[in-house]
């Protein structure tokens, strides 16, 4: 007998969820747990034999760091086109609670309980896929500056000489350090927390970002546009600034992330004397 349209959709959803479960680095036991259904159940969800509620397929999409409409196969929203969009930060359950309990508790205040119990896990879950918390540190912390990186290379690629490059490499770190003020808190607070080897390999990503607006003062200097005096040290007090946003940015505040990068700019433009 042909199976059902329902039949092939509701295995089609099993098999995703599956595979967004696997991804997430959760077992089928703890994925189940999490979701407060039997493991025999949640089986059953995966292998097409039982209907998802709408409810408890948004609980698992977050759970799984995804979308519902990304587990029902809808289309899949294209990837990042400009480095001025932030879409909703979507991480692993077990990285967004580390996340919470870093920024709230700091690195090493911070227990893997308290990372399970914003996780919604247990804290075997987490260290089933996360053997140490410093590995959860680190994944956060590749997790910044790889996105960072992107947005910043896209940013400087889009001017035309060193005063557009420079501008808009302010604009980009001004804007992520109040979009992903969680990310950029923890990448400014922690550092100090990670160990070697991890420490030198994350520390040279922050350089390549450090010498992209370096490399754009000196120029700017070079060719008479900027006048400071010292273009090395301007340009690393110009991303002090903007790496310092999360500390005092909240979007309770009267500032948007737009109007803090526009203000933003005019402090660096002031800082490396921009020639008129």
């Amino acid at each position: 007998m042909p199976r059902s349209q329902d039949s092939e959709e509701r295995e089609l959803l099993g098999e995703r969820l599956r595979t967004a479960r696997r991804d997430a680095g959760l077992t089928l036991r703890e994925a189940a747990r999490a979701l407060g259904v039997s493991a025999g159940t949640w089986s059953a969800v995966e292998n097409g034999r039982t209907r998802l509620s709408a409810a408890r397929l948004d609980a698992a999409a977050h759970l799984f760091g995804t979308t519902a409409d990304n587990l029902r196969g809808a289309p899949a929203a294209p990837p990042r086109g400009h480095w001025r969009d932030f879409p909703p930060l979507r991480l692993a359950a077990p990285l967004t609670g580390a996340l919470e309990a870093f920024v709230e508790l700091g690195y090493h205040g911070a227990t893997i309980r308290d990372v399970a119990h914003r996780a919604g896990l247990s804290v075997a879950g987490v260290y089933h896929h996360w053997p140490a918390k410093q590995d959860l540190l680190v994944a956060l912390m590749d997790l910044t500056m790889d996105d960072l990186r992107e947005r910043c290379r896209a940013a400087r690629a889009e001017g035309d000489g060193p005063v557009e490059r420079f501008t808009g490499l302010i604009e980009c770190l001004a804007l992520y350090h109040t979009h992903r003020r969680e990310l950029g808190f923890i990448g400014a607070s922690e550092m100090r927390s990670v160990e070697e080897p991890q420490r030198t390999r994350i520390a040279e990503a922050r350089r390549e970002v450090q010498r992209m607006v370096d490399d754009e003062v000196v120029e700017g200097c070079r060719r008479g546009l900027m006048t400071t005096p010292l273009p090395r040290e301007a340009a690393r007090a110009v991303v002090t600034m903007c790496t310092a946003l999360p500390q005092w940015w909240s979007p309770k505040g009267g500032y948007s992330p737009e109007v803090v990068a526009r203000q933003y700019v005019g402090f660096a433009r002031d800082l490396v004397r921009l020639a008129s």
